[in-house]
């Protein structure tokens, strides 16, 4: 495997991690060639990304035999037996670490500037190099980063002999690496542009994530009581801080506030600074009854009273998220509610919607999955039939619940692109 430069591993190595999204994972580069690295697969996870300065502790007399290694926070890992097999005096430790911290110190400082660490408590941790030659430093770096609290390590390159990676496996939970030729010699091999990384770039991809909306932590929803027209439906509130906007939810048949489906485009939302509400338009009676869960006028008065309770909270734009016939509901409100800023539908039934949407006047995003020919089809009639800004987009693959690997991922990116652009300009 030939790699064109650090951006394209990245691109590649984050293609590899996507398993890892669910987890809320921070993302760790090795300065200075793994930060361009780690800086692509932090933005396709949409994970924080932050520096992991790590500084080798080496035998006085044998520089490559490290006997341990430091790190930010004060970290300090030993390896005894390599102390007294070296036959280091408690002196001998002291100077070397004493050199080591202070280049530590100033490392941290270029690269990060006044900025905090990011908190590794409790979290996965993915770091990330370039590839990997001995394994010495990634392997201190794992050993830090776990030592620094996180609960659960992942290390990521490009390419490294197997030799190494075998190695490595007992110094992180899970290892990945995309290349493991045989006939490894240097890194730079296996990159058609391996130049050096200057420290200006590492400072300058560090603070650009540390700037990015995506990289947000995520957003713990708080449990709310909605008042729709007298009936009070149970949802789940999520704001960050300064958001731009709020999209709600409206769950059609065979979904829920506590569909995971939803929760993962609503996730993705509050990551890029949107709110979100989620919540059932149905009592759990109601839900069990084809003919509620087919009344999409009724469903799309408790979505405009949803709103209406909304309203008195945030004064913020709000845009609605439909799937099904929560679909059809969010189009046949929006058409009586001028105040709407975006429709996205999912898997949805607009033609429920009938004559209302040429009223529609919120731009409406119709997203279908390319196997779910029926609901396609329905799509492209309701789409003949709205006058706002509209557009349909078909997920290649994808059946009606979006269950093959990566269609939910493009759902929720077309969905944030969607929102972000009419809600947030």
């Amino acid at each position: 495997m030939l790699f064109t430069h650090r951006a394209d591993a990245g691109e590649q190595l984050a293609q590899a991690l996507r398993h890892l999204k669910e987890e809320d994972p921070v993302v760790l580069g090795l300065p200075r060639g793994g930060v361009p690295v780690a800086y692509r697969v932090a933005r396709a996870l949409g994970a924080p990304l932050d520096v992991i300065v790590v500084r080798k502790l080496g035998v006085p007399h044998h520089r490559e035999l490290g006997f341990g290694a430091i790190g930010e926070g004060g970290v300090r890992v030993i390896s005894e037996d390599i102390v007294r097999g070296s036959r280091l005096r408690p002196q001998d430790v002291a100077e070397v670490e004493h050199a080591e911290e202070a280049e530590l110190a100033r490392q941290a400082r270029r690269f990060r500037g006044d900025r905090p660490r990011v908190s590794l408590d409790g979290r996965t941790v993915i770091v990330v190099d370039d590839g990997i030659a001995t394994g010495a430093t990634a392997a201190a770096a794992c050993e830090v980063v776990r030592a620094q609290g996180a609960a659960r390590v992942v290390l990521a390159v490009p390419v490294a002999p197997p030799d190494a990676v075998a190695r490595l496996g007992s110094a992180a939970d899970e290892v990945v690496c995309l290349s493991t030729p045989h006939a490894f010699r240097a890194v730079g091999e296996w990159y058609q542009d391996f130049s050096q990384t200057p420290d200006e770039e590492v400072v300058f991809l560090l603070a650009r994530a540390a700037a990015d909306p995506l990289s947000r932590p995520p957003v713990r929803p708080t449990a709310v009581e909605v008042d729709a027209g007298g009936l009070t439906l149970p949802g789940d509130l999520a704001l960050p801080e300064g958001a731009g906007a709020v999209v709600v939810f409206a769950h059609g048949s065979g979904s829920s506030r506590h569909s995971p489906r939803n929760r993962a485009v609503a996730a993705e939302l509050n990551r890029a600074g949107l709110g979100t509400l989620l919540l059932d338009l149905l009592t759990p009676a109601e839900e069990t009854d084809r003919a509620h869960v087919f009344d999409v006028e009724t469903l799309a008065g408790r979505l405009a009273d949803a709103t209406a309770w909304l309203r008195g909270r945030a004064s913020l734009p709000i845009g609605w998220f439909g799937a099904s016939t929560g679909a059809a509901a969010a189009l046949w409100a929006a058409a009586a509610d001028p105040d709407i800023g975006a429709v996205v539908s999912r898997g949805g039934r607009p033609d429920l919607a009938g004559p209302r949407l040429a009223a529609v006047r919120a731009p409406t995003l119709l997203i279908v999955g390319g196997r779910d020919t029926t609901v396609l089809d329905l799509n492209r009639r309701a789409r003949g039939e709205l006058r706002c800004e509209n557009r349909l987009e078909v997920v290649p693959g994808a059946t009606h619940l979006f269950d093959e690997p990566g269609a939910l991922e493009e759902v929720a990116g077309l969905a944030r692109d969607w929102f972000t652009r009419h809600l947030t300009p």
